[in-house]
């Protein structure tokens, strides 16, 4: 195609958020849009372009129609195998209705090909599957209309031809169709949710073959001609291996070589006493089964009692307890289960990988429930006999931080110590895609915003408590630690702080990660 389209943002309408920044003799004003929740969006539009030019050397370009209404999100644009028609996805501002459009590249006129409502709200990565078929006549689209996430063919008027995939579990990734076999490629969560595994299954349904045979988590990339693939498997006790595999049509995959086994970690990590992730599940008195690990000390004695540390993040569709081999904060883990800690996490309701349902019992309050589960796991763990129920603490980053929060508040009865590291402390806070995603605008849901919100419940707050925020942070902004530390102050609760001076929502450069983490290894052994 000789034509270029793309997305147009008009920030003219959208509040400004200024930002100090340190080190100069005068401080540096750092100023950026940013629409909070409620606030006035960007005006977008998409603009197609005739690349190949004009006699008078004048690119002719045109505004696609994309409906009257003005408050939307065009998160998405692609050409279909038609040069002349690109697709569009609309979502409205509350994002609880998405539509699937089909534009004319030498018009701009629009058609509404495919259109999905939710009573909560649509999650777009959802739809981030949409793949135009060779054939030029189909597409496959992904949904949750069957309260899983699943594979659907639809000719390009948007008629369902037939579904591909179907049951209780969740599709991953779409990674291709290979037009050759009409086999389409995907990864779920049918096994368990806590694994991910390479799939094969016919554009009708058909002959579906799981290509994974061993336990844990695969990471896939198919070759373009999908004759080869290259696969990245680890799981909780073994780090991952990389080997290429061909493809062999309706039989199991091939194995071609190793290109990178980590032989040469393993064999280190044998030197060390590493403690193996150990999952479980529990119920909650809601009925509610709970997913978590916990990772133990390798001189574990049953007769004794162990402090607790649980790491929490909970956030809508995200996922902590899974079979994979884990990075950074797993080593972390390990230094304080070798001083004498159990370490361990549960994912609570709003989490990913279970269905539509368990996922969106959030909308409209969130912090509710995902709390409540986060305190019926401290009971869970205080309940066995090997752990000390008095000495339960928390910790997590960003929403995790808002978690731990409210864990240490409203749950303070059941945490002796928490750390919180750049949260968001009320979501009147942080921006439209994602809050109102979840809660709508604070105009329509003001209860949602407030009742879950760490400010609200600083006079409960009991036991040992650190607050710690990158004044540099331009997603979580350093305004959320501010007010939750003001609310502190003013009901009277001792606790401690520490920012890192320009340092963003990562923090980290230089020795600031070091730093931290052995600022929260000290917090832990002094009040743990």
């Amino acid at each position: 195609s000789k034509r270029l389209a793309w997305i147009r943002f008009d920030e003219s309408r959208v509040p400004e958020y200024d930002m100090q920044l340190w080190g100069k003799l005068y401080p540096v004003e750092y100023r950026f849009k940013y629409p909070k929740a409620g606030e006035a969006n960007s005006l977008v539009s998409v603009l197609i372009a005739d690349a190949s030019g004009a006699p008078d050397g004048v690119v002719q370009k045109l505004t696609v129609d994309t409906g009257t209404e003005t408050d939307i999100y065009l998160p998405r644009i692609m050409w279909t195998k038609n040069a002349n028609i690109l697709s569009i996805r609309r979502l409205n501002r509350l994002q609880n209705k998405i539509d699937l459009l089909h534009a004319e590249a030498t018009t701009g006129k629009t058609t509404v090909v495919l259109s999905e409502t939710s009573p909560t709200y649509v999650d777009l990565e959802l739809t981030d599957d949409l793949a135009y078929l060779a054939d030029g006549k189909s597409f496959l689209w992904t949904s949750e209309r069957s309260g899983y996430k699943h594979v659907y063919r639809y000719d390009l008027t948007g008629k369902l031809i037939s579904p591909v995939t179907s049951g209780n579990f969740e599709v991953k990734d779409v990674l291709g169709v290979d037009a050759k076999t009409n086999a389409v490629y995907f990864t779920s969560a049918e096994v368990s949710p806590l694994e991910r595994h390479l799939y094969r299954v016919g554009l009708d349904g058909k002959n579906k073959t799981r290509l994974t045979p061993e336990a844990g988590t695969f990471g896939i990339n198919l070759s373009p001609d999908f004759t080869y693939y290259l696969q990245y498997h680890g799981s909780s006790a073994t780090p991952q291996t990389v080997s290429v595999l061909q493809t062999i049509a309706n039989k199991a995959s091939k194995p071609v070589r190793v290109v990178e086994s980590n032989q040469a970690l393993k064999t280190r990590l044998k030197e060390y006493a590493i403690a193996p992730k150990r999952f479980f599940q529990f119920t909650t008195p809601e009925g509610t089964s709970l997913n978590g690990y916990m990772i133990r000390p390798i001189d574990f004695d049953s007769t004794k009692k162990y402090p607790v540390l649980m790491f929490v993040y909970g956030g809508p569709g995200s996922q902590q307890v899974l079979n994979n081999w884990e990075g950074r904060d797993f080593f972390w883990y390990q230094t304080l289960a070798q001083k004498g800690y159990i370490i361990a996490c549960v994912d609570n309701r709003g989490t990913g990988s279970r269905g539509n349902a368990f996922r969106t019992v959030t909308y409209a309050q969130l912090g509710k429930y995902e709390t409540l589960d986060q305190i019926e796991g401290a009971k869970y763990l205080g309940g066995l006999p090997y752990v000390d129920k008095s000495r339960i603490g928390i910790w997590g980053w960003s929403y995790g931080g808002y978690m731990s929060a409210l864990c240490m508040t409203i749950g303070a009865d059941y945490f002796k110590t928490g750390i919180s590291v750049a949260p968001v402390t009320t979501w009147r806070f942080y921006d439209t895609i994602y809050t109102e995603r979840y809660l709508k605008r604070p105009q329509d849901n003001a209860s949602g915003y407030d009742d879950n919100s760490p400010l609200t419940h600083a006079a409960k707050l009991k036991g040992n408590y650190l607050l710690v925020h990158g004044t540099g942070d331009d997603n979580v902004h350093f305004q959320n630690s501010v007010a939750f530390e003001d609310a502190l102050i003013k009901a009277n609760k001792q606790f401690q702080s520490f920012y890192y001076p320009n340092r963003n929502h990562g923090i980290y450069g230089g020795n600031t990660r070091m730093h931290l983490y052995q600022m929260m290894t000290n917090f832990i052994e002094k009040n743990l």
